[in-house]
């Protein structure tokens, strides 16, 4: 008996000796993989790897650059801090040298005669314009007008067989959709970056007076300015005008003009050579908690009268200092960006109404829109 029991451990010792052995060297032995499912074939003609190339092959021909100069007076000795001695100083003859400023950016070709969209600042103040396509040939550009307050500017060179980009139409852009920028950054020549739709409806920025940007973590740098952004399908989805970065670089975070807006003002540049904005002649000033507690309101939209410009379209209509305005044409006023934004694309001498509250009770005022005095730069 004490045989067989010596025998049996000698037994159960070799095989837990083995299966220790296996478990170390060749661990799959004791756990299979479970068998996997026949991989389905590919279909005939399905492209292995995502490419841009034809949406970019598409939108390239379409964008430009441009070039622009202007002459400036240069100080030979650094100016006094304070404004009056630093007018008086730049009238004393010889005291500045007068120098040649250059510049560069990007523009789009949106009409086969001719016509191209860039930013104003890009050509602002310029003594001359030149654009260069990117086949290589170049012409100088004329200026057709400008909107500062939407940041966009109108050229037209002439030049034949043109190829505009088309608009992105009536295809709304969304969050997440694909982008791509095509520009001219730091003048290295033409240069796609790829990226997608961060955000929409973006304002408060600073940039504009009218501001609703797109927003795209598409590389957008300096001299990308009045360049293309475009879908997947080449289209033209927006105009890029600006970035977030304090060191001058892309940080991922840029900024366009859409294109529906970027077409209106560019149409009514086009025949007028002016954009014409709606006007009420009030100054709205944001609703909050503290002013709707003080109100006794029970939500805090809509937006409080700061100012009204007397004989102002206005003031004409009753609306007076202090007034709540919750609604324009039944359509809710959250803001005071918002407000603005509703105003103007209403035509002059249109019929609006405006709902308000006034004394704690709600009350509409019929107005009659005029126009927007443009802006006289100093």
């Amino acid at each position: 008996m004490r045989r067989l029991w010596l025998l049996f451990a000698q037994t159960v010792t070799i095989c837990l000796g083995i299966l220790f052995i296996v478990a170390t060297l060749r661990p799959d032995w004791l756990h299979p993989a479970p068998p996997q499912p026949a991989a389905k074939p590919e279909p005939a003609g399905a492209p292995a790897i995502v490419s841009y190339a034809q949406a970019v092959a598409q939108a390239t021909p379409s964008v430009v650059n441009i070039y622009t100069s202007k002459h400036v007076n240069v100080p030979l000795i650094p100016l006094p801090p304070d404004p009056e001695l630093e007018r008086l100083f730049r009238d004393i003859p010889g005291f500045s040298k007068r120098r040649q400023s250059t510049n560069l950016g990007s523009g789009v070709i949106v009409r086969s005669d001719g016509y191209i969209l860039t930013n104003y600042h890009v050509i602002e103040a310029a003594d001359a314009i030149e654009v260069a396509l990117g086949d290589g040939r170049q012409a100088p550009a004329e200026l057709v007008g400008a909107d500062p307050e939407s940041d966009l500017a109108v050229l037209k060179i002439d030049l034949p067989d043109l190829r505009p980009m088309a608009f992105n139409g009536e295809h709304e852009v969304q969050v997440g959709d694909v982008v791509l920028a095509i520009g001219n950054p730091f003048g290295v020549g033409q240069t796609t970056t790829m990226g997608i739709v961060s955000a929409l409806g973006r304002n408060r920025l600073g940039i504009n007076i009218y501001e609703n940007f797109i927003q795209t973590d598409a590389a957008i740098n300096p001299g990308n300015s009045g360049g293309a952004l475009v879908d997947t399908a080449g289209r033209l989805v927006g105009i890029n005008t600006a970035i977030y970065s304090e060191t001058g670089g892309s940080l991922g975070i840029g900024f366009a003009i859409p294109a529906p807006a970027a077409h209106n003002i560019m149409e009514q540049i086009i025949k007028t050579g002016t954009v014409t904005r709606g006007w009420l002649g009030i100054e709205p000033q944001d609703m909050t908690p503290d002013l709707a507690r003080a109100f006794n309101l029970a939500q805090d939209d809509g937006v409080i009268i700061a100012s009204v410009l007397r004989n102002g379209p206005a003031w004409k209509g009753g609306i007076r200092v202090g007034d709540i305005v919750l609604a324009l044409n039944g359509q809710p006023v959250r803001d005071s960006i918002g407000f603005l934004n509703q105003i103007a694309p209403l035509q002059p001498r249109q019929k609006v109404t405006l709902t308000i509250m006034r004394d704690g009770k709600k009350r509409d005022v019929e107005l009659q829109v005029g126009i927007r005095p443009r802006i006289r730069k100093q």
